[in-house]
């Protein structure tokens, strides 16, 4: 048997190329969310319970991203929901209630994000298939999976963008439970050889920490990233929050995955027969606004732009030279303020 490598963020390295850009500011980070909608920038809060919520809406519509609100919630709320954001924001699904959705669709929604743990699915060709027999103007994303195949089956059943990533979240334990997963990037960078081929675009979703990671994440191929954590602990996000003498703000957050218990606990009366967690939830501290956050990341991608020689994400991807580092670049790589002896 013949084993693949497989890298994470922190596996991996972009080589600095040839600069002619004459400054930061003027790369763009328009791209596309799916293959008929483009944004202004490529973050997206994950549509999450403790992560997505109507004053956060606000904060990305105005920074040009486009919401993609939760599904955990009652039919009316999401309905509030899509009458006040319209064509700018998305919904999101689950694979049983294809009624529902098309309700939110007809009742404006931009598009719907299908959302399933294990996103290769029979059940997930047809419900996609279903939606685009009824909606066939409506956007559907679709997932998560890990693999080229699966990327592109999905798009075969008629995604018009795909979120890739299997046990790479803050809050997920997915590959602790199960032993199955893909390392982050290699997933994007698999899927990614596909997506340059069929012009669907894919989302990261899941192990963006810092604006290196998006850096990596859109230089390996995809067009925008989701992040659940960062923006659970920013002011406006739906995480419950608490004050605490700990936190340098004053405030603590409550993230929490939707395969946790402590989510199964709220939404479904506890988990279902037969079936275990693959989440957790954790109290973090609030790190301030949306918009710093914001800041922080495109900040960092605009350097990263620089240092690829590019002007933007495609010329990104078209220049991008990755090699494979061991655990001492990262040690390498952060300052040392201490003095050592070297």
């Amino acid at each position: 048997m013949t084993l693949k490598k497989g890298y994470t963020f922190d596996d991996v390295a972009l080589v600095p190329q040839f600069n002619n850009v004459p400054s930061r500011t003027e790369p763009s980070l328009e791209t596309w969310l799916t293959k008929n909608r483009k944004v202004q920038i490529p973050l997206i809060c994950s549509n999450m319970d403790t992560a997505i919520s109507e004053e956060l809406a606000d904060i990305l519509i105005a920074k040009g991203s486009v919401p993609i609100f939760h599904r955990f919630t009652n039919l009316e709320v999401q309905e509030k929901w899509v009458k006040k954001y319209g064509e700018q924001t998305f919904i999101s699904c689950g694979i049983q209630k294809i009624d529902e959705t098309r309700k939110l669709l007809d009742a404006g929604a931009a598009g719907v994000c299908i959302d399933v743990a294990h996103g290769h699915s029979d059940r997930m060709f047809h419900f996609i298939q279903e939606l685009k027999r009824t909606h066939p103007n409506k956007e559907v994303i679709a997932g998560n999976v890990c693999t080229a195949m699966a990327y592109h089956d999905l798009v075969n059943a008629g995604a018009d963008a795909v979120k890739v990533g299997v046990g790479p979240g803050a809050a997920c334990t997915t590959r602790i439970v199960t032993g199955f997963g893909v390392p982050q990037f290699t997933a994007i960078y698999d899927c990614a050889k596909i997506a340059e081929k069929l012009r669907v675009p894919l989302i990261a979703d899941g192990g963006i920490r810092t604006s290196r990671d998006v850096v990596l994440a859109l230089a390996a191929g995809a067009s925008t990233v989701m992040i659940g954590k960062r923006f659970a602990m920013t002011s406006e996000s739906a995480a419950p929050k608490r004050k605490s003498e700990r936190s340098p703000t004053g405030w603590e957050a409550k993230f929490r995955g939707q395969a946790s218990e402590d989510f199964q606990n709220d939404f479904y009366g506890g988990l279902k027969e037969k079936t275990v967690a693959e989440g957790i939830d954790f109290w973090g501290n609030v790190t301030g606004s949306a918009e710093l956050l914001i800041a922080e990341l495109l900040g960092g991608l605009r350097s990263g732009l620089t240092y690829g020689g590019a002007r933007n994400i495609k010329e990104l991807q078209r220049k991008a030279e990755f090699i494979a580092v061991t655990s001492n670049y990262m040690h390498e790589s952060k300052p040392r303020p201490e003095f050592s002896g070297g």
